[in-house]
């Protein structure tokens, strides 16, 4: 071989070297990508999870009672609040009455 042969040769073999080692850092970058997806993926899978137990949770909530079952319950209680004051008023006022009338009719008789 000839000198100016393996000079080729030498330039060559450089610069197929420094592509390949450009090719590895980028294999390598590429890896470390992926591994930071794969990480991703794990924390987003968990938190999937975590969405699927409050939806769940949420639907076992709604079947006891939805928000505007509450707000209509909550207003029945306050009317039968409100009418047990009324009525055991009106019971009193009764009951005295009836206790003024017994006893005028005693003192008349």
């Amino acid at each position: 071989m000839s000198d100016r042969q393996k000079n080729g040769w030498n330039e060559y073999s450089k610069l197929v070297i420094n592509e390949l080692e450009r090719l590895n850092d980028g294999i390598t970058n590429l890896n470390k990508e992926i591994q930071s997806l794969k990480k991703e993926i794990v924390e987003l899978q968990g938190k999937e999870e975590t969405i699927k137990e409050l939806k769940s949770w949420k639907q076992s909530v709604d079947e006891v009672a939805s928000p505007t079952q509450l707000k209509e319950l909550s207003n029945s209680v306050s009317e039968l609040k409100t009418f047990k004051t009324q009525s055991v008023t009106i019971f009193l006022i009764v009951q005295g009455l009836v206790g003024i009338a017994l006893a005028l009719l005693k003192f008349f008789n």
